[in-house]
């Protein structure tokens, strides 16, 4: 039986939200996170999920021995990281990725800059970086267009 965060659809999408702007999802459009405390995979480090056992029960990993890009998202940034058990779980721009099993399709994400099983939780950008609330551009903009 496959896990719930299975790669089932095969893709890396991009979805938009009023409050987060632009992030990643499953090809289902379930919001995909990074996890602060694992390794980011670079050119010198091997990425490394540090989120297992009642962790993993709550920010269920994303398993997939591939993903394709949907419209946004690059493919070049799409990679795996071998967990403990031996299973390949997919990485974005290096970042290990998971679900969050309070997260609902079609509902805004609710596992942006929660604090828990000892780190932080963001959203990830097209880009492969964290989210930051979008509104806070927003000001920015208003800023910089002011008469």
């Amino acid at each position: 039986m496959a896990l719930p965060a299975q790669a089932e659809e095969g893709k890396i999408t991009v979805q938009e939200s009023e409050v987060y702007g632009k992030y990643i999802a499953d090809g289902d459009g379930k919001p995909l996170y990074l996890f602060v405390p694992d390794t980011q995979g670079t050119a010198d480090k091997k990425a490394e999920a540090t989120c297992y056992d009642d962790c993993a029960a709550a920010w269920p990993p994303f398993i997939g021995e591939s993903a394709g890009a949907g419209d946004g998202a690059d493919a070049e940034l799409i990679g795996t990281v071998e967990r403990k058990d031996g299973t390949a779980q997919l990485t974005y721009n290096g970042w290990p990725l998971y679900t969050f099993v309070k997260d609902k399709t079609g509902e805004e994400p609710k596992g942006w800059d929660v604090h828990s099983f000892g780190g932080e939780w963001y959203l990830v950008t097209a880009e492969g970086g964290k989210v930051h609330e979008h509104d806070h551009g927003d000001e920015a903009h208003e800023e910089h267009h002011d008469h």
